[in-house]
């Protein structure tokens, strides 16, 4: 079950306010700024480009995340490489009723491609389309990295998951194929590392969980499954 589990507000702020507050206020505050001169170039506004595809989803009944993914696998069937150009997202909106502008795509494009790679992909197309985590998730991924964040430096880093994470059972470090640090290393990328110095920022929590919360439908079942995979009171 733990590895199931593991697939990018205000309590995050109030909680522990620290320099990687700081930062995740500095570098949330420059995408904003930056999509906003995109918005202010096109003409548009995101919130009303989101609301109209949210609106047109929901029509669809394709709010859950059953339907998300259908919709997904539609703008994505061209080339089936599990991401999403942005000829293929035109195209794809068309297709399923949703008439855009192109300054009304370029600008969902833009707000959706989170790391910027010109595509989107899947967990990034549920981000931006059902939005952060409410106020009773957020809290509970507050209280999951606070657990772990014993001495209150504002990241996690491998002395603080060395005992959750045991890598001495890890297949291949039994085969003698890893060592422990490497399989851990991997550990650390895979479930959100996304600069690979082997700690885990406030803002990289903070974004896994936002993927994770918006693949799971029901407030209470994302909860239990954070208590349980956590081991949170």
């Amino acid at each position: 079950f733990f590895f199931f589990f593991f697939f990018k507000q205000k309590t995050a702020y109030e909680i522990m306010p620290s320099l990687v507050g700081s930062e995740m206020c500095i570098r949330d505050r420059y995408q904003r700024r930056v999509h906003g001169i995109l918005e202010m170039q096109k003409g548009v506004s995101i919130v009303s480009v989101l609301n109209k595809v949210r609106d047109a989803l929901t029509k669809r009944g394709t709010s859950t995340v059953r339907g998300l993914s259908l919709c997904f696998r539609c703008l994505d069937s061209y080339d089936g490489n599990r991401k999403v150009d942005k000829e293929e997202f035109r195209v794809g909106m068309s297709e399923l009723g949703l008439t855009l502008s192109k300054a009304e795509a370029d600008v969902l494009m833009d707000h959706l491609d989170t790391d910027k790679d010109g595509t989107i992909n899947f967990d990034e197309f549920l981000v931006g389309v059902r939005g952060k985590p409410n106020d009773r998730r957020q809290e509970i991924i507050d209280k999951a990295f606070l657990k772990f964040d014993k001495d209150c430096n504002g990241y996690i880093d491998a002395a603080d998951l060395k005992g959750v994470y045991n890598t001495k059972l890890h297949p291949k470090v039994k085969s003698g194929e890893k060592t422990e640090d490497q399989v851990f290393m991997e550990f650390l990328q895979n479930f959100g590392d996304k600069n690979k110095d082997g700690k885990i920022q406030r803002y990289e929590w903070n974004d896994y969980y936002a993927a994770v919360s918006s693949s799971v439908d029901n407030d209470d079942h994302f909860i239990q499954l954070m208590k349980a995979a956590w081991k949170l009171d």
